[in-house]
């Protein structure tokens, strides 16, 4: 008799403190579930079930760790109580229909670690708080439509990898503040309508292996800081309004594979570069445009 009640008393405990841990948790899926027309998923959930049985979700001890719902037919808008899912490392929804903006709130989840909400529909500005996401890894919100510009917060993702931003409508200046992220290895922009200088601060990202902004309206010459990044392997200049001579020391990259400055005005013998380059698979540094990009005087010395 000691035995059982001992036992039901354990169960009543677990019972307890699995509702008062979870129950704004689940709170907060049930709030997604309807904001992104669950009924309607290609997979949806069992709202009688235990959470641990939902589709895509991840549940450890009594914590729910992870969110994977890419390709699942996902319409709507993020909910700001996607911000009580304080223990989620991943939340994967890639290729859906989700639109407007990512919540205020995402700045809670210091535990994120992956985030991809890549090949959707968001159409509105980041927010600074995604510089609070202290332990992200690898951020893909590429092939969207949001606007607005890169915030100066995201120098604050110290663990920071990846990061893929392409194909959107983003604008103004690449932040300075890039060059804080000393883990990066992928920085890719490519095709948003951003302006203004390669900030000198790219020379920071030592562990870079791809760059590209391919598609933009930089301009400007390249920094000499750039020729810092020597386990670079691929970097796509392409299509801008860079001019002037490229950094004498380019020939310091030497694991550079992809080398694309076409379309540019840049000066000099460019197909010499190639011959300094010892592993370079693919070199375009041709000029195809109608008209001559626009130049205005610079120097290294300008601010960035």
């Amino acid at each position: 008799m000691k035995t059982a009640k001992i036992t039901m008393l354990l169960c009543l405990v677990t019972i307890f403190s699995f509702a008062s841990i979870t129950t704004k948790e689940k709170e907060a899926l049930l709030a997604f579930h309807s904001s992104t027309n669950g009924t309607s998923w290609h997979t949806t959930w069992d709202l009688e079930s235990p959470v641990s049985s939902w589709y895509g979700v991840t549940v450890e001890g009594e914590n729910v760790v992870a969110l994977n719902l890419e390709f699942n037919n996902l319409e709507g808008q993020l909910p700001e109580a996607i911000g009580d899912l304080v223990n989620l490392k991943e939340l994967n929804l890639f290729r859906n229909n989700i639109s407007g903006a990512i919540p205020n709130s995402i700045g809670n989840l210091k535990a994120l670690e992956v985030m991809n909400v890549a090949f959707n529909k968001l159409d509105k500005a980041l927010p600074n708080t995604i510089g609070d996401l202290s332990s992200l890894q690898s951020l893909q919100l590429f092939m969207n439509n949001i606007e607005g510009s890169i915030p100066e917060s995201i120098g604050q993702l110290s663990q920071l990898e990846s990061l893929e931003l392409y194909s959107n409508n983003l604008s103004g200046v690449l932040p300075s503040s890039l060059g804080n992220l000393a883990k990066l290895k992928k920085l890719l922009v490519s095709s948003n309508n951003l302006t203004g200088k390669l900030p000198k601060s790219i020379g920071n990202l030592t562990d870079l292996k791809a760059l590209s902004v391919f598609d933009n309206t930089l301009l400007g010459i390249v920094p000499n800081a750039i020729s810092n990044l020597v386990n670079l392997e691929e970097l796509v200049l392409a299509d801008n309004a860079f001019f002037g001579n490229l950094p004498t020391d380019m020939a310091n990259l030497s694991n550079l594979k992809i080398l694309m400055i076409g379309n540019n005005d840049f000066k000099g013998d460019l197909a010499q570069l190639k011959t300094q380059l010892p592993n370079i698979e693919q070199f375009d540094y041709v000029n195809n445009k109608d008209a001559g990009v626009y130049a205005t005087l610079d120097t290294e010395d300008d601010d960035d």
